[in-house]
């Protein structure tokens, strides 16, 4: 076997490898256009249906939907980020109470049963040391605006991601059709046919995650947020928010919620076993809905990954690649996914596991 024979084998794994590498060396760069390029990816199905309706050309469909899309993020950026900084701000405040709690009843408990020593805990100084900064809890923004303001260049990079984000997006939206069909002739012809079988495979996983779990978490953090605002608890959308996030793993939103609401209720409430009843059948109702409805209606059993596999999807993209990677987590992994069971079937398919 000669080597061009070798290298025409093995070229298209070389340039897969060299591609990633160059992605992982360009990442900083590179973040604005994933981003961009997710958020096409959500956009696209909108325009798609607007132009097989024959309404509106694809360049007016991109525009209504990308109008759209931005009115709600400037909508969400300047009423839903307000609200969430002064709750911020008030959890900032209830944490020297809970510390307080903590040292005078339940760990004395703990100590008492488990037989641990007094000086076990260092509660005082964790509780002066926020103390200290409650002052500038009211000031976070201005002092996270402050901070990029102190370095020009890191200024001028945030402005032109936020500027160059929505740009992207609109080309992408635009031309989404057109890059598709242009990456389809540049496969190889005797691949063709199993590319387009598992990109849409890949497509299909993808979209019951990108358009319906992301449905789900909004649907539930929606319900969840009203019903403890419903109740008079004050930090009842920063709960809700938070534990609409974490329904990305099955289950952790329901037990992460409830838990954090019942411990904001028990400070603000006290024993008060109607309220604390009243948020405990909010995340019911919430998990009632998700069982019975909401995910069966917009996600189904497409993706495939164990909720296992997601939290270390998660923990690995953002030890490898910081926020880029937590972005892009799951989506990768649910793609992987779909190639480890092409390979799994390749694999029984093969003299090697048939033989015996």
């Amino acid at each position: 076997m000669t080597p061009a024979t070798v290298l025409q084998g093995w070229w298209p794994w070389l340039a897969i490898l060299a591609a990633l590498l160059l992605g992982y060396v360009l990442l900083p760069v590179l973040t604005p256009f994933l981003l961009a390029a997710l958020l096409a990816y959500l956009g696209n199905p909108l325009v798609e249906r607007l132009q097989r309706k024959r309404l509106v050309s694809r360049t007016w469909a991109v525009v209504i939907v990308f109008t759209v899309l931005t009115g709600l993020l400037v909508l969400l950026f300047f009423v839903l980020v307000p609200m969430l900084g002064r709750q911020l701000a008030d959890l900032y405040a209830l944490t020297p109470h809970l510390l307080d709690w903590l040292q005078q009843s339940l760990l004395p408990w703990l100590q008492h049963t488990l037989g641990l020593e007094e000086d076990v805990w260092e509660l005082e100084r964790i509780k002066q040391e926020l103390g200290s900064h409650l002052d500038k809890a009211p000031n976070l923004a201005s002092t996270m605006l402050g901070a990029l303001g102190s370095s020009g260049i890191a200024l001028t990079g945030w402005l032109a991601n936020l500027f160059l984000v929505p740009v992207v997006t609109f080309y992408l939206l635009r031309d989404w059709r057109l890059i598709v069909d242009k990456v389809r002739v540049l496969l190889p012809r005797r691949h063709e046919p199993l590319v387009v079988r598992m990109v849409s495979e890949c497509h299909e996983v993808l979209g019951a995650f990108m358009r319906g779990q992301l449905l789900v978490m909004l649907a539930l953090a929606v319900v969840y947020a009203l019903g403890l605002m419903l109740l008079g608890l004050k930090l009842g959308l920063l709960i809700g928010v938070v534990a609409g996030l974490a329904s990305i793993v099955p289950y952790m939103g329901f037990i992460v919620g409830i838990g954090i609401a019942l411990i904001a209720g028990f400070f603000q409430f006290g024993l008060d076993y109607l309220m604390l009843g009243g948020v405990v059948g909010v995340f019911l109702i919430g998990q009632v809905l998700e069982s019975v409805a909401l995910t069966p209606l917009l996600v189904g059993d497409r993706i495939g990954l164990h909720p296992v596999a997601v939290i270390f999807a998660i923990l690995a993209g953002g030890q490898l690649f910081g926020f880029t990677g937590v972005l892009l987590a799951l989506p990768v992994a649910a793609v992987l996914m779909v190639w480890l069971r092409y390979l799994y079937q390749r694999y029984q398919a093969s003299d090697l596991y048939r033989q015996k």
